[in-house]
């Protein structure tokens, strides 16, 4: 099971992951990247990037996704008017920033070595962070770990419903995911506390 470190000598932040997990982060992440990009605007071929920039065209309302629902909460829940200029203003940037976490997520693992098909059961990937990258890996993890919890319906202190469920269940598996993902965040954390 990957886990995060910081090298000694060079500060990076390392970890090994097998084939499938790695395969496993990247499906996460590219899930995370379709989520986000295919409930706001794609900005056009043609828009000038200064225009693109000053764009505050953004949702008005809550979306409609429990996903992106807990991705993007309301800013001011006692407040319509308030939460809908906020939404307007910020949802734009803050989902490309989420989905460019995640693109980092992609491409690193990529980059590692990742290949498209996974059939050597012996598969090993290094990754190596640096800091900066290694803090958007940790952005992503959370993203990631959003978007799990809101689909399973995971609630604080039900760790015995998990427990109790037979493994064959999907729903056991998912959450098995969800925990991993979580264990990631934290031994990445520990790294970078280092």
């Amino acid at each position: 099971m990957g886990a995060f470190t910081r090298h000694r000598r060079s500060q990076r932040v390392i970890a090994n992951f097998t084939g499938f997990e790695a395969d496993l982060l990247r499906s996460l992440a590219s899930q995370l990247v379709e989520l986000l990009r295919n409930e706001s605007a794609v900005p056009r071929e043609d828009q000038d990037p200064f225009e693109a920039m000053m764009d505050f065209s953004g949702p008005t309302s809550e979306p409609e996704d429990p996903v992106l629902a807990r991705l993007f909460p309301t800013a001011y829940p006692g407040d319509e008017e308030a939460a809908s200029e906020f939404r307007r203003f910020t949802e734009g940037a803050l989902r490309d920033g989420k989905a460019a976490a995640a693109c980092t997520v992609i491409d690193t693992l990529e980059e590692a070595g990742l290949p498209e098909q996974l059939s050597e059961d012996g598969l090993m990937i290094d990754v190596e962070l640096d800091e900066p990258t290694a803090e958007t890996w940790l952005r992503s993890f959370t993203d990631v770990r959003l978007a799990l919890a809101s689909r399973l319906g995971v609630e604080e202190d039900d760790d015995d419903y998990w427990l109790s469920l037979p493994d064959d269940d999907p729903r056991a598996q998912a959450h098995d995911i969800y925990a991993w993902v979580g264990y990631l965040q934290e031994t990445l954390v520990d790294a970078l506390s280092r």
